[in-house]
C-alpha cells in the first residue's frame, strides 16, 4: 500500500515559505537579538570605537535562542579572542616588516588551523580563528609602527568585549529560562495535536507530522540546560522529561491517525481526547504536571484493533504523563567519547585536501587584492574561509546563501544612504536602522540551518552600509567594494572547494542511515516504552540528517553527484524508515509476526549500507495486504517491506557507485 501524502514524512525538498514561517519564539529572538545590536552601536558610538559595524555584527555570533547558550558564548568568546590576539602579537613581531614572510605565516598558520577545523573538536571555531588571524596580520602590514598594531590589537578586543557584555546583560534580563521553554514547547504540541484531533486538515496535520520528524531533541536539549544552569529542581527536570518523552508517544499516535482516514473514530471520543490535550496543555504552560488525566475509550466492538491500540497509546502516555514507566531513567545509548583528533585523522587525505585548497583560495584574494591595491575588496579573502566546509555540496550551499544576502543586504544598505539618512538628525534615529536592519536578518537567522547564513550576510552587509564610522557617512563605494570582494571570493571558494579534491556528501547519507537503521533495530528489540520513546526520538534526528544531506547533494557538481535514481532511492528510505519508527513505537505492547526478526533485518540492512560484507541476503518480508491497515504488527510489516525493496533492489548497483567513487 502506498503512503499516503500526510504519512509520508512531508517532502524532503525545503519549502522556503516554510523556512520563513513565523513562530512566536523565533520573533522573541529577532526582537532580543535587533535590540542588542541597537545598543552595541550606541555605545561604540558614544565612544567613538573604530569598526562599529563589525562590533554591532558579532551579536549574531555570541547569541542563540537559547539563554544558556548565549550566556556561555559571551563569556567564552572574548577570551578565545583574547588567545587569539596574543598568538597575533608574538606572529606580528616576527613578520610585520617582511611581506614574504608575512604571506608565509599566513599560509602557515591558515593550513594549521584549518586542519584542525576538520580533523579536531576544534571544528566550531578553528576555521573562524585562521581568518581573524589572517586579515589582522594583513592589516598589521599596513601600519608603519609598533604603537599603532598594538592599540589595534586593544581595539579589537574591544569590539568584541563590548557586543559580549551587552549581549550578557540583556540576556540575563529578557531571555526566557530554558525550563520555560521546554514547557511551552510541550504545551504547544499537545494543542497542535488537539487541534487535529477536531478537524484533520491537511495543514494542521503536516504541521504535526513535521513535529513528529523533528523528534523532542530541541526540548530534551532544553532541559540539559536547564540542568546546567541549574535554575530549576532536578527532579522538576525528570518529570519534564518524562512528559516531553509522553507528549511525543501521543504525537505520534494523533498523527498516525490523522494518516489513517480509514480508521474512524467517533466524534464523541475525539472531541473527548482533544479536550483533555487542551487541558493538559494548560497546565503545562502555567508551570505544573497534569494530574489523575483519565479518558474513557468506546467499547472494543465499535472499534478497529488499529484504532483501539493507537487510543490505548494515548490513554497511557495522558494517564502517566510526568510519570517514569520505570524506577530507572531511560538514557540515551553510551557513545565512546573520542580524543581531540577524529579517528582517522592522519589516514584520510580530505583533511589535508580540505586545509590545503581553503588556505590556497584565501591565499590567492589576499595576494589579489593586495597587488590591486584595493583593500576594499578585502572580504573576497573573508569569504573563503566563512564559505569553506568539508564537503562540497555544503560549501555551495553557503556561498549561495553568502551571495544572496550580501545583495539583499547591500541593496537595503544603499537605499537606506540614499533615501534614510539624510532625515537622520540624532543618534537614536541610527539605532531605529539598526533595530530594523538587524531585525530582518535576526529573523532570517532564526529560520534553521538551511537559510541562517542568508540572515547574517543580509546584516553585515547593511551594517556596513549604514554604520561607517563615529558619524553620520554617505559613502557608497564602501557597500559596493565590499559587494565585489564577496562576488570574487565566492567565484574563488566555488572553484577550489567544488572542483579541487571535491568531497561528496554521498557517503555522509549512507552513515547516517545506516545509523538509524541500527536505532531502529534497538526500537524493535526494546521492551520499555520509555526506553523506545527516546530511541525513536533520537532516529528522527539521526534520519533529519540523512535527509539533509540527500538535499544538499543535489549542489553538488555533476561531475561528483551520484545518479538522480540513487538519490531517489535514498529518499524513499528516509520516508520509509520515518513512517517505520512511528509504527514501530506505537506498538511497544505488540508482539506479532511483523516484528519477529525485524532487529535482525534491519541489522542486515545496515551492514549492506556501509559495505559490510557479513551482511546476510534480505528477502522482503510478505504483507497481506488486505489486512495492512488494520493492526499495528501489519503496519510494520508493511513499512519494513517498503524500506527493503527501496534499498535492496539496487544493492549491486550501489556498488558499483560506491567503487566508482573510490
Amino acid at each position: 500500500m502506498a503512503l499516503n501524502a500526510v504519512e509520508r514524512p512531508g517532502l524532503l525538498h525545503t519549502s522556503w515559505l516554510r523556512l520563513l514561517a513565523p513562530s512566536t519564539e523565533r520573533l522573541e529572538f529577532a526582537l532580543r537579538l535587533a535590540l542588542i545590536c541597537s545598543i552595541t552601536t550606541l555605545v561604540m558610538e558614544i565612544y567613538q570605537n573604530p569598526e562599529p559595524a563589525l562590533a554591532a555584527y558579532v551579536v549574531f555570533f555570541f547569541n542563540r535562542p537559547e539563554r544558556t547558550v548565549s550566556l556561555i558564548l559571551s563569556v567564552a568568546f572574548p577570551l578565545i579572542i583574547a588567545a587569539t590576539l596574543t598568538l597575533i602579537l608574538l606572529v606580528s613581531n616576527l613578520v610585520l616588516d617582511d611581506p614574504m614572510w608575512r604571506v608565509i605565516s599566513i599560509a602557515v598558520i591558515s593550513f594549521t588551523l584549518l586542519f584542525l577545523a576538520s580533523a579536531s573538536v576544534l571544528r566550531p571555531v578553528a576555521g573562524t580563528i585562521a581568518m581573524i588571524v589572517g586579515y589582522v596580520l594583513d592589516q598589521f602590514g599596513r601600519i608603519q609602527t609598533g604603537e599603532l598594531a598594538t592599540r589595534a590589537l586593544l581595539y579589537t578586543w574591544l569590539f568584541i568585549a563590548i557586543p559580549a557584555g551587552v549581549s550578557l546583560v540583556v540576556n540575563l534580563l529578557l531571555a526566557p529560562a530554558p525550563r520555560r521553554i521546554a514547557e511551552q514547547a510541550i504545551a504547544d504540541r499537545l494543542k497542535l495535536c488537539a487541534a487535529v484531533l477536531r478537524r484533520a486538515e491537511s495543514r494542521l496535520s503536516s504541521e504535526l507530522a513535521a513535529r513528529v520528524r523533528e523528534g523532542m531533541a530541541p526540548i530534551l536539549e532544553q532541559l540539559k540546560l536547564a540542568a546546567m544552569e541549574k535554575s530549576a529542581p532536578l527532579k522538576q527536570l525528570g518529570a519534564l522529561k518524562q512528559a516531553a518523552l509522553s507528549c511525543f508517544a501521543l504525537m505520534s499516535a494523533v498523527a498516525a491517525l490523522a494518516a489513517s482516514p480509514e480508521v474512524e473514530l467517533p466524534e464523541a471520543t475525539r472531541v473527548n481526547v482533544a479536550d483533555t490535550l487542551d487541558q493538559m496543555a494548560t497546565v503545562v504552560r502555567r508551570g505544573s504536571f497534569p494530574r489523575e488525566v483519565s479518558l474513557d475509550l468506546p467499547s472494543e466492538a465499535s472499534l478497529s484493533p488499529l484504532a483501539r491500540d493507537l487510543l490505548v497509546t494515548v490513554r497511557d502516555s495522558a494517564m502517566r504523563f510526568a510519570e517514569s514507566d520505570s524506577p530507572a531513567p531511560a538514557q540515551a545509548p553510551s557513545t565512546k567519547k573520542g580524543g581531540f583528533l577524529v579517528a582517522d585523522a592522519f589516514t584520510n587525505p580530505e583533511h589535508v585536501q580540505y586545509a590545503l585548497k581553503t588556505t590556497a583560495a584565501a591565499v590567492f584574494c589576499y595576494l589579489l587584492y593586495s597587488l590591486l591595491d584595493w583593500p576594499g575588496i578585502h572580504t573576497c579573502f573573508l569569504t573563503c574561509y566563512l564559505v569553506a566546509q568539508t564537503t562540497a555540496a555544503e560549501s555551495v550551499e553557503k556561498l549561495s546563501l553568502r551571495i544572496v544576502g550580501c545583495l539583499i543586504g547591500a541593496a537595503a544598505g544603499t537605499a537606506a544612504i540614499v533615501f534614510l539618512l539624510p532625515a537622520l538628525t540624532s543618534i537614536g534615529g541610527l539605532m531605529i536602522a539598526v533595530f530594523i536592519g538587524a531585525y530582518a536578518g535576526a529573523y532570517v537567522a532564526a529560520g534553521g540551518p538551511r537559510i541562517s547564513y542568508a540572515g547574517f550576510q543580509i546584516t553585515f552587509a547593511f551594517f556596513l552600509c549604514i554604520i561607517q564610522g563615529s558619524g553620520p557617512a554617505f559613502d557608497l563605494t564602501v557597500g559596493r567594494d565590499r559587494t565585489i570582494g564577496i562576488i570574487i571570493g565566492n567565484l574563488v571558494a566555488y572553484f577550489a572547494l567544488a572542483h579541487v579534491w571535491p568531497a561528496s556528501i554521498s557517503a555522509r547519507v549512507d552513515s547516517a542511515l545506516a545509523a538509524a537503521l541500527r536505532q531502529l533495530a534497538k526500537i524493535a528489540s526494546t521492551k520499555e516504552p520509555r526506553e523506545r520513546r527516546l530511541l525513536t526520538s533520537q532516529v528522527q534526528s539521526t534520519l533529519g540528517e540523512a535527509e539533509s544531506a540527500v538535499e544538499l547533494a543535489h549542489y553538488e557538481p555533476p561531475s561528483i553527484r551520484n545518479p538522480d535514481a540513487w538519490l531517489a532511492a535514498r529518499r524513499q528510505a528516509v520516508e520509509h524508515s520515518q513512517s517505520l519508527s512511528t509504527w514501530l513505537l506505537l506498538s511497544a505492547d505488540t508482539r506479532g509476526p511483523a516484528q519477529v526478526g525485524a532487529a535482525m533485518r534491519l541489522e542486515s540492512l545496515a551492514m549492506r549500507l556501509t559495505g559490510s560484507s557479513a551482511a546476510q541476503p534480505v528477502a522482503p518480508a510478505a504483507v497481506d495486504s488486505a489486512q495492512e491497515s488494520q493492526t499495528l504488527p501489519a503496519r510494520v510489516a508493511s513499512r519494513l517491506q517498503a524500506l527493503e525493496e527501496a534499498l535492496v533492489p539496487d544493492a549491486q548497483e550501489i556498488e558499483g557507485i560506491s567503487h566508482a567513487h573510490a
